[in-house]
């Protein structure tokens, strides 16, 4: 299939453009308008010792088998077709899907401590549980924690990664990944950019080697689908295939189909409506209000947003009644959390504060409701809480994490949500 292959991609096209066809390339060929969704987990083959020898070749190297399928586990046509588009927008040879964002995480680290590389780099604030995996050193790996200023003094001979997000979860604290590339010498940079998406930022242009999703979020972009997704170079990908195949952190083709069809839209749900019509209008109404502490805004805008009240976030996740109070981001409806409560409670409260993420923030991910009916909830909402002596304007950096290591023999205990 021509499509499930990215090193047969077209001549260049605008992002927009390539969310709507890649990945699509081949249907017109087989009359076809929709992508058809493949559920076979088992493919008949009457020739034992060419399927012999495809296998002997995937497990060499992890290259896609030519031909048609082998087993589900190995690959899957559907997949192959989100995976083909997503390589396409981030600008990487290819891209490999998982199950689900920490399994795609899980894959990485477990790639490159294959090759005996266990040390990682890590600049705080990351998704709160990306920070618990580094920290309980659950897969062996041992992390130094440190600010931007200080990764290249924190490598050593072992370090096999360099992690960083930007927008960071979920204070919105912005990188310099072309900087921070430069740090990393020829350690590759792993950027998170579930936030961004590529249609705010492709990290691959500054210098990042591995691009990784939580796909579950903006590219799946309804709330129905969870999955995670690595761009990187084909040599990298066949790795993480090969340990995608062992650990069976497979994703499901319906998954693969609605990701698909769900990055159709992405430009449009990114930049268009939430970002640059709601999510900015929202942030700047906060930022005037008396009742809020500060803001967290991206300036590459997008639909996320970070506040800190002067007074009790909870009560606000109690009141609120058009917006959602629940985990994820990404859909096309509003939701509101407090990580320091759920999605950062796995992070030991000290690097909590350490890394920006205070008691009172809450984290916003604007969807395409109308701004005034969001803006009369959150109003609503904010209503019982105390107004400050004066508010901050709009903030685009937490403050710097410190530097120091950690490994699973010397670990803080961690809560559990």
């Amino acid at each position: 299939m021509d499509s499930a292959s990215p090193h047969l991609s077209p001549a260049p096209r605008a992002l927009a453009t390539e969310a709507v066809h890649a990945g699509r390339d081949d249907l017109a060929r087989q009359g076809l308008h929709a992508p058809p969704i493949d559920l076979s987990t088992t493919y008949p083959s009457y020739d034992s010792r060419a399927e012999a020898a495809r296998v002997d070749a995937f497990a060499t190297t992890g290259a896609q088998p030519d031909g048609p399928p082998v087993y589900g586990r190995l690959g899957n046509p559907t997949v192959a077709r989100f995976e083909t588009a997503l390589a396409r927008l981030e600008g990487t040879d290819s891209a490999v899907a998982f199950a689900s964002g920490m399994a795609a995480l899980t894959a990485v680290l477990l790639a490159r401590a294959a090759t005996g590389l266990r040390h990682v780099v890590a600049v705080r604030p990351l998704y709160g549980s990306s920070d618990h995996l580094l920290t309980a050193g659950l897969l062996g790996t041992e992390v130094t924690w440190t600010d931007p200023a200080g990764i290249a003094d924190a490598l050593r001979p072992d370090t096999g990664l360099v992690l960083v997000e930007s927008p960071a979860n979920p204070t919105l604290a912005e990188l310099d990944l072309r900087a921070i590339a430069h740090s990393c010498g020829p350690v590759p940079l792993l950027a998170d950019n579930t936030f961004a998406t590529p249609v705010l930022q492709r990290p691959a242009e500054h210098g990042a080697r591995i691009i990784l999703h939580s796909a579950t979020k903006y590219l799946g972009g309804h709330g129905d689908v969870m999955a995670g997704v690595v761009a990187c170079d084909e040599e990298f990908a066949g790795r993480l295939r090969r340990i995608r195949f062992m650990t069976g952190g497979v994703l499901h083709p319906l998954a693969g189909y609605l990701l698909l069809r769900g990055l159709a839209t992405l430009p449009v749900r990114v930049r268009v409506r939430a970002a640059s019509a709601t999510a900015a209008e929202l942030a700047r109404r906060l930022t005037a209000d008396p009742r809020v502490a500060c803001v967290h805004y991206p300036r590459i805008g997008g639909a996320m947003i970070a506040f800190e009240l002067h007074g009790d976030p909870h009560e606000v996740i109690a009141r609120v009644r058009l917006i959602t109070p629940a985990v994820s981001l990404g859909s096309v409806d509003t939701l509101i959390q407090h990580p320091a409560s759920i999605s950062h409670r796995v992070v030991d409260a000290e690097d909590r504060r350490e890394a920006g993420v205070s008691d009172r923030l809450l984290r916003l991910s604007v969807g395409l409701e109308d701004v005034e009916d969001l803006w009369t909830d959150l109003d609503g909402a904010l209503a019982p809480l105390q107004r400050g002596a004066g508010n901050c304007a709009t903030s685009h950096n937490a403050p710097a994490p410190a530097h120091r290591t950690l490994d699973a023999t010397a670990l803080r205990p961690s809560r559990t949500p």
